[in-house]
């Protein structure tokens, strides 16, 4: 089988497992942004409501885990849970394993609810250490998987836990996401675009070349673009390059044929350089280019009116810092008012949505930036296949 993603007839579906009276561990993806100590964007806490409100309605008893950041293994207050609780009206946890959350654990009624702290505070999770999985075991009955975000991350909670734990569910978010990228990937009604935006060749290079050969035009911007621009010859000033991925560049250009590359830019001397921003056709020597021009965007505009289906990862420029998101808006709006059907993800593409206040009319929003690619490309996913060998 090429992908845990071709498993997903075995999993079973949260409708399909006991729920009364039972605790029911519910690994999430809360890994939300923070400014000032609250809650920056609510997506992925809203995306997973659903599978909550569906346990808790069904008398289950809760207890939700998430990571948050990367602590590496120690504890750190600015990378506490305790924003999301607040956020999802939840008692938190001083832990996520040990004695004291057993306890509050087993003090949980029939429709109630508790947010363990941070997985990530204990090195056994990113090590996927069997004690550290047996230490959450004993908080559950029946294991849920809702985090698909971190489902391409061989975890304790993700793919240790289930193994322990004699009933396993895939909930309403994960079967969403997967049955959402099985159609892009699988199954894409043509024409199909797809647009990738990002920083980095290396990272994408994989799911650049399936997708390429699978989409009938393949969309690049971001900073990985003058990679491209380089191999193909042209000039790309003080922009960001990967010189050592310039020859898989070409390579991926000679096997696939045309990619769409941004054909003007909005350049700077820096990125602090707002002032000064220009756009231009061809990239000086002394300039960097931070954003896609508009008749980049004009001609995205013209390949978006006829597409059936549409996936995008990823900002066509320095989204962070005003004038250099005008590119990426531009093309949220597009994709929004795109009638086909329209994928995407990533944090900075759904920001992007956000912003411009477009995010409902995507088909469906993926809470996954680096496990949709994965998925997208063939591979397989070790939280999806550990819940497909327990059920």
């Amino acid at each position: 089988m090429s992908s845990g993603a071709s498993r997903t007839g075995k999993l079973r579906s949260l409708a399909d497992l006991t729920l009364r009276g039972r605790r029911v561990f519910v690994r999430a993806d809360l890994n939300v942004p923070l400014r000032g100590g609250r809650v920056a964007d609510e997506t992925r806490i809203r995306a997973s409501q659903s599978t909550l409100d569906y346990i808790l309605q069904h008398g289950g008893r809760v207890v939700i885990a998430s990571h948050l950041g990367r602590p590496r293994g120690e504890p750190r207050p600015e990378l506490s849970l305790r924003p999301i609780a607040e956020t999802l009206a939840l008692p938190l946890a001083p832990d996520c394993i040990g004695p004291e959350v057993e306890a509050l654990v087993e003090e949980l009624g029939e429709g109630q609810a508790l947010l363990l702290e941070n997985l990530r505070f204990h090195a056994g999770e990113e090590r996927n250490d069997p004690d550290f999985a047996r230490g959450l075991a004993r908080l559950t009955d029946v294991y849920v998987n809702d985090a698909f975000g971190s489902a391409h991350r061989a975890h304790a909670s993700t793919t240790g836990l289930p193994g322990l734990c004699a009933e396993t569910g895939a909930g309403f978010l994960l079967t969403r996401e997967i049955d959402a990228l099985t159609r892009v990937r699988d199954r894409p009604q043509p024409p199909f675009v797809c647009i990738l935006g990002g920083a980095k060749v290396l990272d994408k290079l994989p799911v650049l070349e399936t997708l390429a050969k699978r989409a009938d035009l393949t969309i690049i911007g971001g900073a990985m673009a003058f990679t491209f621009l380089l191999a193909r010859g042209e000039s790309v000033g003080t922009s960001l390059v990967e010189p050592d991925q310039v020859e898989s560049a070409r390579r991926l250009i000679e096997a696939t044929g045309e990619l769409l590359l941004p054909i003007d830019h909005v350049v700077a001397k820096n990125i602090d350089d707002t002032s000064g921003a220009e756009t231009v056709e061809r990239i000086p020597d002394d300039r960097m280019a931070l954003d896609i021009g508009p008749r980049s965007v004009e001609r995205i505009a013209q390949h978006l009116k006829g597409a059936a289906t549409v996936f995008w990862n990823g900002p066509l420029g320095y989204f962070e810092c005003p004038p250099f998101d005008t590119g990426t808006r531009a093309v949220a709006e597009l994709v929004a008012a795109s009638p086909a059907y329209t994928v995407v993800g990533g944090g900075d593409s759904l920001a992007a949505l956000s912003a411009t206040g477009v995010a409902d009319r995507i088909s469906h929003l993926s809470t996954g930036g680096g496990a949709a690619l994965e998925f997208l490309e063939g591979r397989i996913l070790p939280g999806i296949a550990a819940l497909a060998e327990g059920a």
